[in-house]
């Protein structure tokens, strides 16, 4: 195992004004001095001499690179089993669906990789279908990160990497060429760059209120792409709880129920632990209600339970726990739809030396969202119940992801725009959590990182594609169970 130090990579003459930044986090060091834009930028610079820009072009595996396959074996060990030919049959469906589900195999290949030790709360899953709109406490439409589970703090560089290998890897399922899937990945570097230059130079708060909105979305796109993009963020806007109601519930009994969809979505008696599930559903929310605020809680204090059913989502998610809950308000066309999803320690946690300050997976996923997304959820929380840990949020709230099709031509023309945003929304998030200063002083104002990270994209979209071909070769000779096609979707 190779454990990464945030620090370990950074020049001993800087040590010191990292250990004064880091004392910003403590309430006791108001009145420490705080080193410039302009040293930052200076300690950033320096680092190239340790860890030269060229030194993230290169990959290769590792000799005693773990089997992916048996990376993926030890996470279902604590997974759903009935579940787990779904995960295996979603990921076989491509080799960017394989790169989706196989963070903790990237994980592994990422930390052997060079690193300057400048800590960022990461997204430790980073890659170009987990962006999206979604709509901010003042009913706004931003494009962000949003997914979270394997948030951690942990090296920048490690997100940028799966972030441009991903692009890579889209571009070719969506029917690309090799220099159309260079420049997806340049474009989100330059972006990341770029973006982390403006932020070094902007006020913490400035930082902390930037957000990239509708019309940020929208410019730049050619017309046809536009009208995509348009009818995009308009089917994100009129998401939400009333819409999801029409669309996953049936009448009962003059009430509302789940819609099943076995084994997709299925109403439970009980748990895998054997808790009946609404004595388990109880104990979920009054956990979770404990990590809400005053106000927060008299909100949902208002809201009865009626219903629930467990609903698989993603693709390396398949086989945690994850639950739809249907809440009713003033009356039955006041609906509020919460998700409740098993939080599992991050494919980051065995690679970082670093120990985050609290127990709950479910609190480490909602701490992270709050800190690098700017616009989080009123009802994000966590919680524990046998055992377990989750975090809550809302199931339909103006939110809307990109749908990457295979040959995909209109979504391939914009393709690297859409990365553009990408990079942009990754360098906000790191921004927020580290030190933008020395990270654009590292990353400079020329395109040597732009070229280097994506000549690794490239090696690592291979890498991918020959562990896709590895899970099948599995599942071929009967190692791994896989699910029926009609069961994937």
């Amino acid at each position: 195992m190779n454990v990464v130090s945030l620090n370990a990579s950074i020049d001993k003459s800087y040590q010191r004004m990292i250990a004064a930044q880091a004392e910003l986090e403590l309430v006791d060091s108001f009145t420490a001095k705080r080193p410039s834009v302009a040293e930052r930028l200076a300690a950033g610079k320096a680092l190239r001499r340790s860890v030269p820009r060229a030194a993230h072009g290169k990959y290769s595996p590792a000799s005693d690179r773990p089997d992916p396959v048996e990376i993926l074996e030890q996470q279902n060990a604590v997974r759903i089993q009935k579940l787990v030919p779904v995960r295996y049959a979603r990921m076989l469906g491509s080799p960017f669906a394989f790169l989706r589900g196989s963070a903790a195999v990237m994980a592994a290949d990422l930390s052997a990789t060079p690193v300057t030790g400048i800590g960022v709360a990461a997204c430790g899953d980073m890659h170009v279908a987990n962006f999206g709109a979604f709509g901010s406490a003042e009913r706004n439409l931003v494009f962000a990160i949003n997914d979270f589970d394997e948030t951690f703090p942990g090296p920048w560089e490690w997100d940028l990497k799966r972030l441009a290998a991903s692009a890579v890897v889209a571009v070719r399922f969506m029917g690309g060429d090799k220099a159309g899937a260079s420049e997806a990945a340049r474009g989100i570097v330059r972006s990341y760059r770029e973006r982390m230059r403006s932020f070094a130079e902007m006020s913490y708060l400035g930082v902390w209120y930037s957000r990239i909105d509708e019309q940020a979305i929208l410019d730049g796109l050619a017309p046809k792409q536009l009208r995509r993009a348009e009818r995009f963020l308009s089917r994100a806007r009129d998401k939400g709880h009333v819409q999801a109601l029409e669309k996953m519930t049936e009448r009962v009994d003059g009430e509302h129920r789940i819609i099943e969809e076995v084994p997709l979505i299925v109403r439970e008696t009980h748990t895998d632990a054997g808790t009946p599930s609404n004595v388990a559903l109880d104990r979920m929310l009054q956990s979770y209600i404990n990590s809400k605020s005053d106000d927060r809680r008299r909100l949902l204090a208002r809201y009865r339970i009626v219903d629930s059913a467990r609903k698989v989502v993603g693709v390396g998610s398949v086989g945690t726990g994850c639950w739809v809950v249907l809440l009713q308000g003033v009356d039955e066309d006041d609906p509020l739809f919460l998700q409740v999803k098993e939080a599992q320690a991050s494919v980051l946690a065995p690679y970082v030396d670093y120990k985050i300050p609290f127990t709950n997976n479910g609190q480490r996923v909602v701490v992270g969202q709050r800190l690098i997304q700017g616009s989080p959820d009123i009802f994000l929380g966590w919680g524990e119940a046998d055992g377990r840990h989750f975090y809550v949020r809302q199931l339909a709230d103006m939110k809307g992801g990109i749908k990457l099709d295979e040959n995909d031509a209109v979504a391939l023309g914009a393709f690297n725009h859409y990365c553009m945003l990408c990079g942009w929304a990754l360098a906000l998030a790191h921004a927020k959590s580290g030190d933008p200063a020395m990270i654009a002083g590292y990353c400079g104002n020329s395109d040597a990182l732009d070229d280097a990270i994506a000549k690794f994209g490239a090696a690592y979209a291979k890498q991918t594609e020959r562990d896709h071909a590895t899970l099948e070769k599995a599942r071929r000779s009967g190692r791994i169970r896989v699910a029926a096609e009609a069961l994937i979707k």
